[in-house]
This record gives C-alpha cells, structure tokens and sequence, in this order.
C-alpha cells in the first residue's frame, strides 16, 4: 500500500524554483507514494495561463494531486499570518482526505502550517529546513538580528525542531551546527542530509559538442539580488573581460534583468559582450550547455552552512566547472575533492586574476566534463534523493502504524 503523503511549499510551483526543485521531487515520488501537493503561487505568475496548464498536465500524468493558493506578502505580516492560517485550514482537509500518514514540509512557513497539521491529523511531520531561514534573512540584510521578526522566528525555529519527526539538511555543515543547539542535546531529531538535488535527465551534456565562436564564456542561472553578491560576480566579469578580450558573459535570470545591468555597468563590464536571458525551465539545461563554466557567490554568514545552491548540481550536472566563494554549505568541499571547480575566499585583484586562470585551466583539461557529471551524479542525483526521502516516508509510516493516531 501506497504512503499518503501531504507535501506542503511556500515556494509557488509557477517559480523557477518551483520547477526545478519542488515539482521534480514531487514528480518523482509519485510514482511510489500517494502525493498531495499544496503550494503558494503569486498572482502575477498565475496569469502565466500556458505554464498553468502545462504544469497541471505534468502533474497529472506523474500522479500528482495539486492545489494552490495564493501568495501574500503585503502588508508583510500580517499577510503571512493570513497563509499560514489558509494553509493550515486547508491542508487538514487535504490531509484528512487522502488520509496522509505523512505531511512533508518544504522550509520554515511550510514547516509551521505542517507541525499545526499534525496536531490535528496526527501525520507524521518532516522539517525539510532548506537552511537556517531567519539567519539568512539577517545576513542578507533584510532583517535585523534584534528585530521582532528575527526574535519569533527563532522561537518558531525552536519549535519545528524540537517537535518534527525527521529534519532534512541540505548540507553535513548544517546537521553539524543543528547537533550543537543546547536544546536539541538531550533530544536531538533524526536528521537526514539530502541536498539539493538536479534531475540528471534534465541537465545532461550536450551530445553536440559548443560551436566555440568565443574564446571563453562565463556563465551564471538564478536570481542576482540580496544575499547573492552579484556585485562581485560583476567584478570577476570586467576582470575576465580584461584578461581575455574574447571572453563572454551569459545570464539565465528571470525579472531581474535591470538591476543585473546596473550592477554591471557599476563594476565598469563591457554589456556588447553579455547576453542576458529569461527562458523557460525545460530551457535552461540548453542555455548552460552554451557556457564554459559557471560562477555563482553568496553572501557569508553563519546560516551559509547550510546552504547547498541550485546551480551547483546543475552547472556540474552539465559538465561544466564552477567558481564559487567558500563558506557556504559544502561547496568547497565538492569542487575541491572532486576537481570540479575553483573557490576563493577573497576578493583581491590576485586572486580573481588566479582563479579565473584555474578555472580556465580546468576547462581545457581532457575529460572534465565527465568529471563533473560523475560529481554531479554522486553528489546531486536525483533519483538518490528520491530513494533517501523515500526511506524516511517508509520509517514515517511505519512509526505511525505502531503509534495509532
């Protein structure tokens, strides 16, 4: 018998995000569990009728049950409050009706709407944390560490993890520092690591091989503002532009365009030799085959222990190389064992000129194009991830059938 399963995201599945993560697990589930979905999707991307429609498509064919509801962010609070309440209201029903054993998380909001779900329904509940969320926000800038909003989700932060049935790391940086909280010592969850994972079937090298008109080109996917320091990836740009005066830049970003020229123009970078794109998800895969490596930064802190990038699976999953900076999550790690990338720890003009010529290097090497697939392959498989949450629903369930609701 199939396990019922509730997966709840705040993320909306019509986000790239959502694409690339969300609806790829969920998909991949299905085909041994019974997934009910509930995501919260923004009213401007739910005019994107053809994507809607695709995307039911694609959830019906894989078996999935998908609801929706809106997104709110104004006035800020408040409208969260008002989600929270909608998710909980309606995810017991949803619970209730596909008599889910499990009720699956994805992040701190998700989490919360699910931890008042088991309390209703008496699912088991999993904490898929995708990283310390209020201490990003702090490092981002975006709250303050004495703020309101900081002190309550760290008391709700408390609450998820003292009281789920399984927490999921994206990184072993991040369980490390989660074993350490004084009040998890004597009662610590059950914490799996599973990161965040490509679909290898998606993002996979190009049979044939790059029309090579550049002499190089750099490239970045993903959004560009806050705590992604797009700043600096703008000034390992002008100093690849410097350096090689054939090089390109291309940027797969989707609505932040302006501020991606901005910050370009700022850093001095010649824009007649950047190509910046918004395309689909099912695109992306061919828009990285066109670059030579890819360059991703995010800002340090505390709460990048636990952060394992999108990108990186997908860049490596590509056969492509990466440039990264170090303390975040386990990159350096990855790339450093397993020869895939470069990670600096400065921003001097040395160790940009250094760096930029490794990675350059690296992409002459014979072979590293299958080096970074078998990376990706160990490191960011899918269908791995799939098998380790599907051994938490078994371990889930079978808890539940000893200890009836």
């Amino acid at each position: 018998m199939k396990t019922s399963v509730l997966y709840i995201s705040y993320t909306g599945l019509l986000d790239p995000l959502g694409q690339s993560q969300v609806l790829q697990y969920v998909a991949g589930l299905a085909s041994n569990h019974q997934m009910t979905l509930l995501t919260f999707e923004k009213r401007e991307a739910l005019r994107e009728t053809v994507l809607m429609t695709d995307l039911k498509e694609q959830c019906r064919k894989a078996g999935v049950d998908w609801h929706h509801l809106n997104y709110h962010n104004s006035p800020n609070m408040p409208a969260t409050l008002y989600d929270v309440m909608m998710g909980v209201r309606i995810g017991v029903r949803l619970a209730r009706e596909a008599n889910a054993s499990v009720v699956h998380c994805r992040s701190y909001l998700a989490s919360l709407m699910g931890l008042l779900i088991k309390r209703v329904t008496g699912a088991r509940h999993i904490f898929d944390m995708r990283g310390f969320w209020p201490d990003e926000r702090v490092d981002g800038g975006i709250w303050q560490k004495d703020s309101f909003k900081y002190r309550i989700f760290k008391r709700l932060e408390r609450a998820l993890f003292q009281h789920t049935d399984h927490v999921v790391s994206l990184t072993h940086s991040g369980e490390a520092e989660i074993r350490q909280f004084d009040y998890l010592l004597e009662r610590p969850p059950p914490i799996s690591v599973i990161p965040t994972c490509t679909n290898l079937n998606i993002f996979k090298p190009s049979d044939l091989a790059r029309q090579r008109v550049e002499e190089f080109t750099l490239g970045y996917v993903g959004s560009a503002g806050s705590w992604y320091m797009f700043d600096k990836v703008a000034r390992v740009v002008r100093r690849l532009f410097n350096t090689r005066p054939g090089s390109r830049f291309l940027v797969i970003n989707k609505g932040g365009h302006e501020f991606i020229r901005r910050e370009l123009l700022s850093a001095d970078v010649d824009l007649n030799r950047v190509e910046i794109r918004a395309v689909p998800f099912h695109d992306v895969a061919e828009e990285i085959s066109r670059m030579d490596a890819g360059i991703f930064f995010y800002q340090s802190g505390w709460s990048r222990r636990a952060t394992c990038p999108t990108r990186l699976g997908e860049f490596l999953a590509m056969g492509k190389p990466c440039l990264a900076n170090g303390g975040v999550g386990d990159v350096e790690k990855v790339l450093g064992e397993t020869r895939t990338g470069i990670v600096i720890n400065d921003m001097q003009p040395e160790t940009l000129n250094h760096a930029l010529d490794q990675l350059i290097a690296i992409c002459g090497e014979p072979g590293v194009s299958g080096r970074c697939r078998a990376a990706a392959a160990d490191q960011f498989s899918l269908r791995r991830g799939i098998e380790r949450y599907t051994a938490i629903y078994a371990s889930l369930a079978s808890e539940a059938q000893q200890k009836p609701r």
